[in-house]
């Protein structure tokens, strides 16, 4: 991603389901900024039973120091959950003409991951009875939240 016209970078974890558990913006793609995700990744959630991850090498090392290396899963297609779960902040993104500083980059991927996860119904899994009920539920209660 582009903030101000410099390189950063964006690193998601997103459970089975496809909700956003974490997001962290750096500027740097290394092992110490996979570090940093990984152990406030399992910090909040636990660790996991498998880590499904691109090819990248800072995964490997950092999973390596953290004793969690024979859990990490790579190849085609099994980290399209994560891809997938970009496409609606990059549709976000550019409604927003970009961002100025990593500050509000990084507040704006907490709040819309959080968000989005809230009113995120699978559709093509249930009905469209079942859809409505749900998406009203959802939409009752963020509204008792904002109203608090």
């Amino acid at each position: 991603m582009k903030v101000n016209g410099k390189r950063h970078y964006l690193w998601r974890a997103v459970d089975h389901e496809g909700e956003v558990l974490e997001v962290v913006v750096t500027k740097r793609r290394n092992k110490q900024a996979a570090l940093k995700f990984l152990k406030k990744l399992m910090k909040r959630h636990g660790k996991a039973e498998t880590v499904v991850t691109d090819r990248f090498a800072s995964y490997r090392t950092a999973l390596r120091e953290l004793g969690a290396f024979e859990k990490q899963q790579t190849g085609r297609r099994l980290n399209n959950r994560v891809e997938n779960s970009h496409l609606p902040f990059r549709r976000r993104e550019r409604a927003m003409q970009r961002f100025r500083r990593m500050r509000s980059l990084q507040k704006f991927a907490a709040v819309h991951s959080s968000v989005y996860n809230h009113f995120n119904q699978e559709r093509s899994l249930t009905s469209r009875d079942t859809f409505k009920l749900t998406r009203t539920a959802a939409l009752a209660e963020w509204r008792e939240l904002g109203a608090a």
